[in-house]
């Protein structure tokens, strides 16, 4: 690979910044890094629904992200991640199989009308926090889990979201258990605790962020080794609600900043529309909670910079008790936030705003700042970390993402030309999509809820914003791209590829 040097103010002026691979750490890294046996910690930070624009370095959203911004300063920004399909039980079941969603399962999120098409995590699966609990590993989780299939509800009116994960294989090797099903109302969360029943879920009164940094916090301090074995590495999931909705759902204190301000004020993507994209929504493309929502975008940045305050707690805590240098820090997201782009609201969707997705990495004196161009897909996520941390040969055969460890070691690596998009729902084949990323174009191909066919394609490169449809203009382009489709559908052995 060749260096590349580029400048932070180069890099800040669009995310789009594409750059050749890095020479990040030097050859023999794991050699020195792993001597005596002593693997490297891994402190996995996902807040749920925190798009990639929300972070201050970025100069898009109005939002001060202070912890971000110096994780950004000290690790690799990853510039072209993608959640491959922008919900949250689906990115969660890729993130810890490594398989995409036909393959794994959860093919939209669980709830207990898509309980009985299967829609949950399978408890035989071989997850991320499997291999790393056989490899010696204290794995932990906490916040929202949101991946198993809760049951119907007795009167059969409704859907239950939230669910209790039994201990044993349902919990993939987490020895440390603070979760939740799905329901979180923020404001008063609950949590099942280690080896708590089913009837035995404790609540309080704090922001679920908050309570949930001091948790962390004391996992890492470990007084009197009663959170973890101190004589073992860890790897600690983090999966934060907020800035997920209800928006409003934030303390006051958060919110003091944005006083007065309206949603004119603070979006400011030449894509906004302040109310519903009727002839999207009519298809039953994206979210049409505009004309109910658009009024809460400062309670989501004021949500985004309390996270932000949380993470920062956290880090300090890491450094103070001296794990830091020997500790990989994720700071991602399972999907983005559309807030009004496109005239749509949350995820589920093709466009920027949500498919695009923070990730940073940082491993301090192992891995040098800066960013990468490639195109990161969530199945990359477990064999790419499992590469890092010295346990590749651990990962199992039939995960479907890439082992990408290889660029912070200076290797030669194939990189992806396209990343996949994906949409499905278990009770209803009517409504799918399949789609591909490069880093010039995003392309998809949508059956809407009449199963009728339509094309969307954006020229990223030159319509950042995505506000043009180009499909029908350039008929090679579209040929390239549906081949760069047919090979990951054929790779993935997904049926799709008849509707090509």
């Amino acid at each position: 690979m060749t260096k590349n040097n580029i400048s932070r103010r180069n890099f800040l002026k669009s995310s789009a910044a594409v750059t050749a691979g890095m020479t990040l750490i030097p050859q023999g890294f794991l050699t020195s890094c792993m001597k005596n046996g002593k693997r490297p910690n891994l402190l996995y930070i996902f807040p749920d629904q925190y798009r990639k624009q929300a972070m201050g370095f970025m100069k898009q959203d109005p939002v001060n992200t202070p912890n971000i911004d110096a994780l950004s300063k000290e690790g690799v920004v990853f510039t072209h991640a993608v959640s491959n399909h922008p919900l949250c039980s689906p990115y969660r079941g890729m993130l810890l199989t490594g398989k995409y969603p036909l393959s794994n399962g959860v093919l939209s999120n669980c709830h207990s009308g898509r309980t009985p098409h299967g829609n949950f995590l399978n408890p035989d699966d071989v997850c991320f926090s499997d291999v790393l609990s056989q490899n010696n590993y204290n794995a932990g989780y906490v916040g929202k889990w949101h991946l198993d299939g809760p049951e119907p509800p007795e009167d059969g009116k409704g859907k239950v979201w939230d669910s209790f994960c039994k201990p044993g294989k349902y919990r993939h090797g987490f020895d440390f258990w603070y979760s939740y099903g799905a329901d979180d109302n923020h404001l008063t969360p609950h949590y099942w605790i280690n080896e708590a029943k089913e009837d035995e879920a404790k609540y309080f009164e704090q922001w679920s962020p908050e309570h949930e940094a001091e948790v962390v916090q004391k996992y890492l301090e470990n007084v009197g080794d009663k959170f973890r074995d101190d004589e073992k590495p860890f790897a600690l999931f983090w999966g934060i609600n907020p800035p997920h909705h209800p928006f409003n759902l934030v303390p006051e204190k958060y919110k003091e900043r944005f006083e007065g301000k309206t949603e004119k004020d603070v979006l400011n993507r030449a894509n906004v529309q302040f109310s519903n994209n009727t002839e999207m929504g009519q298809h039953g493309f994206g979210d049409m909670w505009v004309d109910d929502r658009i009024d809460q975008s400062t309670d989501y940045f004021a949500m985004c910079e309390g996270v932000d305050l949380q993470i920062g707690k956290v880090l300090q805590t890491l450094k103070e008790q001296g794990l830091d240098k020997n500790t990989i820090v994720i700071f991602t997201s399972d999907h983005g936030e559309m807030l009004g782009s496109q005239g749509m609201m949350h995820k589920n969707v093709w466009f920027s705003e949500a498919f695009d997705i923070p990730f940073i990495i940082r491993w301090p004196e192992k891995i040098k700042a800066g960013s990468d161009d490639l195109l990161l897909s969530v199945p990359d996520v477990m064999p790419t970390l499992l590469g890092l941390m010295g346990l590749n040969k651990q990962i199992p055969e039939e995960v479907e993402g890439k082992d990408y460890s290889g660029i912070f070691r200076d290797e030669k690596v194939d990189r992806p030309e396209a990343a996949l998009y994906f949409f499905a729902k278990p009770e209803d084949d009517t409504e799918k999509r399949r789609g591909v990323k490069t880093h010039t174009h995003t392309y998809v191909i949508a059956y809407d809820n009449k199963g009728k066919k339509h094309n969307f394609l954006y020229d990223d490169k030159n319509d950042p914003y995505q506000t043009k449809n180009i499909y029908g203009a350039n008929s090679e382009l579209e040929q390239d791209l549906t081949e760069k489709l047919r090979e990951i559908l054929i790779r993935t052995n997904d049926p799709f590829i008849s509707y090509l």
